[in-house]
This record gives structure tokens, C-alpha cells and sequence, in this order.
């Protein structure tokens, strides 16, 4: 069993230039494969969080580490080829002619080249079952199948971690499910950060709550969710309508 852990946050501030400090300290630690929610509410630093997981920003003081190495200057090319971020709005990170060049831009960024590009873009796109839109530009796709080209663009990277923000924003139904059966079809590390709370029990089997940019709770998904207190007390809670259950599915109540 491997003992390296995928992601380790140790110590974690940030302070945005004006002053405000988004971050206060934060230690985590996530094994490989574990999926995590991370919840919290606006303003509270998840995407601040999100942005230091393969260097989009760079901490103010403590350490990163993404199975064990530490971002820095040095490495944070490395990590950002180890890490993939899919954002919450999809057209910040779709900008090529077509759906199979916006995928391919990734890895090419990295070094990678043919055969091997054409068969990372053919993986990513039959990851996502978006093969037969190739050779389309995602300006034509709906909103459901630019979030999975989106996270293809992720995957052709071939990534340790997946970093997702907000992933089943603006989804209809079907499209939320079927974003939920290719995610949870991955092997990939996964922290997810949303505030769609019966999306998250049903991907994550564990959740950390930031509120302030500290900290605030961190445990088993079920835990976390069943307490309504914590939940106010950092201003979460569930869809009207909705309870847990011992499986950690969430049925509308008769």
C-alpha cells in the first residue's frame, strides 16, 4: 500500500494583496483514490484552496506537497501534469477550433507527442463518451457535454488528483447523472469542491467544511452530513425535503 499520501497541506495561509486572508493555516491530508468533498460556504476559501493544488497560486506561507513533492518554482510545471483542475464554468478552460483540440492542448503543453497525443485524446474523449464529437466546437455542445470535455482536457493529461469546482452546476438531471457515472468510473484521486450537498454524499466518501479560511470539521461524509448543527453553524444544509440515510443517498421524503 502506498504511504505516500496524494495530497498534503501543511500549515497552508494565503493573503490576498489587498490584505484579507483567505487561507488561516490549514492542515490536510488525502490518501490516494480517496474522494472528498470539500463544503463550506461562500467566501469561505474553497476555491482559494483549489488554486494552490497545482499552482495557480502560491501560498503565502506553509507547504503543498502532491505525492510528496513540494510545489515550488522548480516543480510546479511537474505538478501542474500530476493535477488536474476542471473549473466550474467549462468555457474558461475550452478555447481551441474543436472539442478534440481543446483536449489534445493539454498534453501537448507537457511534451507529449504522437502516437501517443492521438491516444490520450482518444482515451479522454471515450472516458467521457464524447468521442463522436470530435471534430465539433464545444460553442455547439450543451452545457452538460462541454463539463465533460472539460474534464477531458483533465484526463488526457493523465492526472493523480482531479480538482473539481462545482462540477454539477447548471446540469440537468441526466447530465448530472451522467457526469456522477464517469467520475466515479475514475481511479484518480478526487477532491471536489461544491455546495450541491446530495452530489457530494453521492461521489465522496469523506468531506472537510472550510469557513473562514480554517478548517472547521473533517470526517466520513455520512458524519458530516447527518449533523445539522455543524451544517448551520457554517451555514450548509440540505435541500428542503431531503434526509440522509444509512447508504448515504438522499430520497425526496413523501
Amino acid at each position: 500500500m502506498n504511504a505516500t499520501p496524494a495530497i498534503e497541506l501543511e500549515g497552508l495561509q494565503y493573503v490576498y494583496p489587498d490584505g484579507r486572508h483567505a487561507l488561516r493555516g490549514i492542515d490536510l491530508v488525502v490518501a490516494p483514490g480517496e474522494r472528498v468533498a470539500v463544503l463550506g460556504p461562500n467566501g469561505s476559501g474553497k476555491t482559494t484552496l483549489m488554486l494552490h493544488l497545482n499552482g495557480v497560486l502560491s501560498a503565502t506561507s506553509g507547504t503543498v506537497r502532491v505525492g510528496g513533492t513540494p510545489i515550488t518554482r522548480r516543480t510546479v510545471r511537474e505538478i501542474r501534469s500530476r493535477v488536474g483542475l476542471v473549473f466550474q464554468n467549462p468555457d474558461d478552460q475550452l478555447f481551441m477550433p474543436t472539442v478534440a483540440q481543446d483536449v489534445a492542448f493539454g498534453p501537448a503543453n507537457f511534451g507529449v507527442a504522437e502516437p501517443e497525443l492521438g491516444a490520450r485524446v482518444r482515451f479522454a474523449l471515450e472516458a467521457v463518451g464524447m468521442e463522436e464529437h470530435s471534430a465539433r466546437t464545444t460553442v455547439h455542445l450543451s452545457a452538460g457535454q462541454r463539463r465533460r470535455v472539460a474534464l477531458a482536457t483533465a484526463l488526457s493529461c493523465r492526472p493523480e488528483v482531479l480538482v473539481l469546482d462545482e462540477p454539477s452546476n447548471d446540469l440537468d438531471p441526466v447530465s448530472r447523472r451522467e457526469l456522477a457515472e464517469v467520475l466515479l468510473g475514475l481511479s484518480a484521486t478526487m477532491l471536489m469542491v461544491t455546495h450541491d450537498l446530495p452530489y457530494a454524499a453521492q461521489m465522496c466518501t469523506r468531506a472537510v467544511i472550510l469557513n473562514d479560511g480554517r478548517l472547521a470539521a473533517d470526517g466520513p461524509i455520512e458524519t458530516i452530513l447527518s449533523d445539522s448543527g455543524l451544517l448551520a453553524q457554517n451555514r450548509l444544509e440540505l435541500p428542503w425535503g431531503f434526509s440522509l440515510t444509512p447508504s448515504g443517498t438522499y430520497p425526496v421524503e413523501g
